[in-house]
């Protein structure tokens, strides 16, 4: 069951608990200096980064759309818009993609966003029994399972991560 705690309680979720999927909160204090994000939430969890997912935000032919990749790679811009039926795609205006989710930047959640977006997760997510992602804000993640992730967000899977050299 979820582990909820209410002062911790997000549009993500409450997505989650309304579907009645099963969920873990990984709360953790946020460290306003670190560079990034999702590598800063896998370390002080002690999570394997490649379980840890970012939530990005892409400017495909003018419409806002979702990469969720593992905290330690990058997105492959060409292979999400690929999976999407375009031909290329940019990282969206950091601004639009704050008004589109409802969420700051650091805590863009693939769930529970003001106006959902198309959605491309990574395939390597399925080579574990949960992942985990932004919660809705900087310091919460949420564990899940990925296919659970995939239904709630209508997400296709794809190879869209690609390593950091």
């Amino acid at each position: 069951m979820a582990k909820k705690l209410a002062s911790q309680g997000t549009p993500a979720t409450a997505v989650l608990a309304a579907a009645g999927v099963p969920f873990t909160l990984h709360p953790y204090a946020h460290d306003p200096s670190a560079a990034s994000y999702g590598m800063e939430a896998a370390e002080v969890l002690g999570v394997d980064p490649a379980r840890v997912f970012k939530t990005l935000m892409v400017d495909i032919e003018g419409k806002l759309a979702v990469g969720i990749v593992p905290v330690g790679g990058t997105l492959d811009l060409k292979a999400v818009a690929a999976a999407l039926g375009a031909k290329k795609a940019a990282m969206a205006d950091p601004k639009a993609a704050e008004r589109r989710t409802g969420y700051v930047l650091g805590g863009i959640s693939p769930l529970g966003q003001r106006q959902p977006s198309p959605t491309v997760l990574d395939e390597s997510a399925f080579n574990f029994e949960t992942v985990l992602v932004s919660g809705g804000r900087r310091g919460l993640d949420i564990e899940l399972d990925p296919a659970e992730l995939v239904r709630l967000t209508g997400a296709l899977t794809a190879p869209i991560g690609s390593a950091k050299a």
